[in-house]
């Protein structure tokens, strides 16, 4: 059973909707950041860079996130945000140029999380845990929701097309192409069918922001032990997400990228690879893997296709039936010596939105020796990992949509 809560939400007025949200904050170089700042003061960047106001952009730690606070409260102060009078759900629709993604903002429970309701699929790393718990303790709030998935269900997505047939609260495009509409659910009959259409579903399952939600649950249970009048009920103990049906969670893959052959020769290491896969030259041609199992390889100035030998690899759970663990326990450990994959200074990863033609471009470049790419993972593949008990590769997915921040704001101390 599900538990999700409406909220009062903190958020901007219609004609400054634009202005104010933006992408997430590590999605910005340093130079499109700065124009950011520089060219709109209305930006929520403002508040997650204070630093840019005194002229200071290095400003870490404790002192940056109290600084963080100063800034949401100088927003506040000047009335680019204001607080929902009445608790509610938030129908957000991105639609870009392939897709349109319509799912429900809501708070969603701590206690889901530890009790497994809310199951992961990634590894997380404890120091950007406890980067972000202690961001979250000193800010009160989060701009950027956590992006969970639900089976699609009928009754759910009748309510939210009702709503969606009529003006949206927000409705703009940004300069990618992308266009956002927000709708705002105060009704409580509605809220009530909603809150009981959830309670029917068993599992939901995180597609992006692993961190986020980790660090959320850590400070809850801090602050519920510094309480001690702690109730359960407190805003502390629900997290901000976004809960889309798993039909529209787009998922693509990541190429890998390799510096160097571990000291082999080309020819050795094909013939190494021989071994397990079965390898066709395709010279130029631009290679695609099209079924599992299969894999792209660009290594000097050709491209082939590896197909897996299932005859001498075993498939013992449902981890070692993914192609992203059958590259990592096959090739990248045992013959290109990568153990940890997650920090080795000779992998880099890409998403793949290029059709594949990454592979070569940056191979050709000269960083790197030999690249890999394979079929995205499926949403069922996924569920069925996580429902195991295990954990994917680092890598293995890149998840859309991708969330605007400060759309809507969770305050929660």
């Amino acid at each position: 059973m599900a538990v999700i809560t409406p909220f009062k939400a903190i958020r901007t007025t219609r004609d400054k909707a634009a202005l104010v949200s933006s992408e997430s904050y590590e999605s910005y170089t340093p130079q499109q950041l700065n124009v950011q700042l520089a060219f709109n003061p209305f930006t929520f960047l403002h508040v997650i860079n204070p630093g840019y106001k005194y002229h200071q952009q290095e400003i870490t730690g404790e002192q940056r996130f109290k600084l963080v606070h100063n800034r949401y409260l100088e927003f506040k102060e000047d009335g680019y945000l204001t607080q929902d009078v009445k608790p509610a759900f938030y129908i957000y629709q991105k639609t870009t140029p392939n897709h349109t993604f319509s799912g429900i903002i809501a708070a969603a429970s701590v206690e889901d999380y530890h009790n497994d309701i809310i199951k992961k699929h990634e590894s997380t790393l404890h120091q950007r845990e406890l980067l972000f718990e202690d961001f979250l303790k000193n800010t009160g709030f989060n701009a950027e929701p956590v992006l969970l998935t639900y089976p699609d269900s009928p009754d759910i997505e009748s309510i939210i097309n009702k709503y969606i047939t009529n003006r949206a609260e927000f409705e703009f495009t940004t300069a990618d192409k992308n266009t956002h509409l927000l709708w705002v659910i105060n009704n409580e009959i509605d809220i009530q069918k909603i809150t009981k259409e959830f309670e029917e579903i068993p599992t939901l399952y995180i597609a992006d922001g692993h961190h986020r939600t980790t660090s959320s649950c850590m400070l809850a249970k801090n602050l519920a032990k510094q309480n001690p009048k702690h109730t359960g009920k407190e805003a502390y103990n629900f997290f901000m997400s976004y809960l889309l049906p798993e039909s529209q969670v787009c998922i693509y893959e990541f190429n890998r990228f390799i510096r160097d052959l571990n000291g082999l020769t080309t020819e050795q290491f094909l013939i190494e690879l021989d071994t397990i896969f079965k390898i066709e030259n395709k010279g130029e041609e631009l290679y695609k893997p099209k079924s599992k199992h299969h894999f792209s390889m660009y290594l000097e100035g050709n491209f082939y296709a590896l197909t897996l030998r299932k005859s001498v690899y075993k498939f013992t759970d449902r981890l070692s039936e993914l192609d992203a663990h059958i590259l990592y326990a096959t090739v990248l450990k045992p013959i290109l010596g990568i153990d940890d994959i997650r920090n080795s200074s000779k992998i880099i990863y890409s998403q793949n939105k290029s059709g594949g033609l990454e592979l070569k471009t940056k191979v050709d470049e000269g960083s790197f020796k030999v690249s890999f790419g394979m079929l995205p993972t499926t949403i069922n593949e996924l569920k069925n990992i996580v429902d195991s008990g295990l954990i994917m590769p680092p890598k293995t997915t890149y998840i859309e949509p991708k969330l605007r921040s400060a759309l809507t704001i969770y305050e929660f101390l």
